[in-house]
């Protein structure tokens, strides 16, 4: 079996993968009390929407994508397919979004919070062998069955805590701390897996290996982070002027209506003459009206 590094960068991966999805979770969660604040209707679908992309994109996909660029092989290159690797975020995206919206959408019970997360769980898993399945080396990579099954069991706590926290906790300090257990979840089930990986080498196939680079995936990881919190900041700020203005577009403003003074209250006008309003004009039948 070839020598496997999973921290060829130090503390560097997993630090940052987990401040990543702790980011990605914190942002998620406060737009999924967001939409629990909401009836029913296209605002609870847009700050559930954000929610998916925040959570299965940033907290979930590009956190695991972040803690694998530590994973290397001795004598052998690494490189990654483009397709596979946008599959593995495609699949993280649909589980989120489907978890999110079977808890979020409606009021939600036990049974169905457990049935979703078992539903994100499998997704998550999902895209996590399919990007292990876009890893190419000189050699075949296998797994420990035991830990696989571990990883799976973590993957589906972990889910089914972030969609009861989704539904559930409200707050700064209670999203914050759940934020940092999701992430603790997702940062746990990703190394748990990666601990099961074994490649048996064979440097006949050193040619063979194709793919992109770990240097590549770094630069479309950061694309991808880019576009991720640029589409959450305009759909978060659409959502939130739609709401501020009642989903009516921009709101109009009403002139109230002059009040009626008497110009003997302000000392211009006989006792007992008709009060006038101040928008009326100035005419002659308005000064015999007024006393004069």
């Amino acid at each position: 079996m070839a020598e496997v590094h999973h921290f060829t960068h130090g503390w560097l991966n997993p630090g940052f993968a987990y401040a990543v999805s702790v980011i990605g979770a914190l942002i998620g969660l406060y737009c999924t009390a967001r939409a629990r604040s909401l009836r029913e209707g296209a605002a609870r679908v847009k700050w559930l929407t954000i929610a998916t992309v925040a959570i299965g994109g940033a907290g979930i996909w590009l956190a695991q994508f972040t803690a694998m660029l530590g994973f290397d092989v001795v004598n052998s290159p690494v490189r990654y397919s483009p397709g596979l690797t946008a599959a593995s975020l495609a699949l993280s995206l649909g589980a989120t979004g489907v978890g999110l919206f079977l808890v979020g959408y409606r009021e939600p019970s036990t049974a169905q919070i457990l049935r979703a997360g078992g539903i994100t769980a499998a997704g998550l898993l999902g895209m996590h062998y399919t990007a292990m399945a876009a890893i190419d080396v000189a050699g075949e990579i296998v797994y420990q069955p035991q830990l696989v099954a571990l990883s799976a069991l973590i993957a589906v706590v972990a889910a089914t805590g972030a969609l009861w926290g989704s539904v559930t906790v409200d707050g700064r300090l209670p999203i914050a701390i759940a934020s940092g257990l999701l992430a603790a979840g997702v940062c746990g089930m990703h190394y748990i897996a990666m601990a099961a990986v074994g490649v048996r080498l064979d440097l006949t196939g050193l040619a063979s290996v194709e793919g992109v680079r770990p240097l590549g995936l770094i630069v479309a990881v950061a694309l991808v982070s880019a576009v991720t919190m640029t589409v959450m900041a305009t759909v978060a700020l659409q959502a939130m002027t739609t709401e501020e203005f009642g989903g009516e577009g921009p709101a109009t403003v009403t002139a109230a209506e002059p009040e009626p003074v008497g110009l003997a209250a302000a000392g211009f006008a006989a006792p007992g003459a008709e009060p006038i309003r101040l928008d009326m004009p100035i005419t002659p039948g308005l000064r015999r009206r007024a006393g004069y």
